[in-house]
């Protein structure tokens, strides 16, 4: 399984506007092929900043959102939303289990 994780900071100015674009940007991933779970969210503290957790199937599918149309217009629409950093990481997660 692969995991992306990480946060992307705008300005807050800009918050409804990207709340809206990771909205349309989430229904149209959850519906892909291999996509085992797809959100962002906002930190309760940080007005400009968005958290991104994914989970893919396979590196091949991680592949195909990345050229999926859905995700070109998104990063069109990111682009107007004054971004001051965006960290994301990916990771390759070998077993999974609960917390305890």
């Amino acid at each position: 399984m692969i995991v992306v994780a990480g946060e992307i900071d705008i300005d807050p100015a800009h918050r409804d506007g990207a709340v809206a674009a990771a909205v349309r940007m989430m229904e149209a991933t959850r519906g892909e092929p291999g996509c085992i779970s797809y959100a962002f969210s906002a930190d309760l503290a940080e007005p400009g900043r968005f958290r991104i957790f994914e989970e893919w199937e396979s590196q091949q599918a991680l592949d195909a959102h990345f050229a999926a149309p859905h995700m070109a217009a998104f990063q069109r629409a990111v682009a107007g939303f004054g971004v001051r950093r965006i960290a994301i990481q990916r990771y390759e997660v070998s077993s999974v289990g609960p917390v305890r």
